[in-house]
């Protein structure tokens, strides 16, 4: 029977070359959940032989890998604002830029005593970072995909995020059917923000695997976040904050977008440069 350290070297070399991997963090992790193995127990005993039923479940991970399934999808997990959430196939796959929108909505907020809604919370990962950091908030957060919502609620209870209001159905209607109107303080978005021309060219693990419902926008990526902008002085307070995320090349547009009745303008940047968070206050 191969020992620990023998698999290793399997899976770092079928795993080397993948775009975006690190072969060798992804072997040692996808071998210890196949065995039920610590961090220490892989490193200490490199030689000791593995059972035919954990190499099978060994080589399976790794080879939905090499096939470009996402590492998050194989482990079932993901980790957002150091809080470790559950994902899966049909659900947004949270990406560590999208923090930006949890630190802006912080730093707007005030006493913590926020109402706050959340549009497309997918797994919910800002929902439960936001829930986590304002414990006093009332959140809501929406999602058009049953899926989605149902592996959010399990995201808040997992977390113990008491304080969030789940409800389903496409950008507004669920803030209309909660009579929401003028009752927001911060209203949070990571809609969708890709050109349809530009889905082809992604990278298999987010072409082949992620909802493309949560990604792509329309002919020029803008169209949600049209709509976002539109619709958002509906259900703010006036003074109220909009952030929301945005794609790469489409600040100029956004910032098009929030003239008059939206003030103080900002943009955040991701640590690569790129504008990633647009925020605005609703003019009083």
């Amino acid at each position: 029977m191969p020992a620990t350290h023998d698999l290793l070297v399997e899976g770092r070399r079928r795993l080397d070359g993948l775009p975006g991997a690190d072969p060798a963090l992804e072997a040692r992790v996808l071998l210890r959940r196949a065995l039920g193995f610590t961090e220490m127990e892989i490193l200490a005993f490199p030689d000791r032989p593995v059972s035919a039923s954990g190499v099978r479940r060994y080589r399976r991970a790794i080879a939905r890998r090499a096939a470009r399934v996402p590492f998050a999808y194989i482990l079932g997990e993901r980790e957002f604002w150091s809080i470790p959430l559950t994902v899966g196939p049909g659900v947004l796959i949270p990406r560590p830029e999208t923090e930006l929108l949890v630190e802006t909505v912080l730093a707007l907020a005030g006493n913590g005593d926020e109402t706050i809604a959340e549009i497309g919370t997918g797994c919910g990962a800002v929902a439960v970072a936001l829930a986590k950091e304002m414990p006093g908030a009332r959140i809501i957060a929406t999602d058009i995909s049953r899926r989605a919502l149902l592996l959010a609620r399990k995201n808040a209870a997992r977390q113990g995020a008491g304080n969030i209001e789940f409800r389903g159905g496409d950008l507004f209607a669920p803030l209309r059917r909660a009579a929401l109107q003028a009752g927001l303080d911060i209203l949070v978005s990571n809609p969708p923000y890709v050109a349809e021309s530009a889905w082809v060219l992604l990278e298999p693990e987010v072409r082949d695997f992620e909802p493309k419902r949560a990604l792509v926008a329309g002919p020029s990526g803008l169209e949600t976040i049209v709509r976002l902008v539109a619709g958002a002085p509906e259900f703010l307070k006036p003074g109220g904050s909009l952030v929301f995320e945005i794609g790469r090349g489409q600040a100029r547009a956004v910032k098009a977008l929030l003239k008059n009745p939206w003030t103080d303008v900002s943009l955040k940047h991701d640590l690569r440069g790129i504008p990633r968070a647009a925020a605005a206050r609703l003019g009083s």
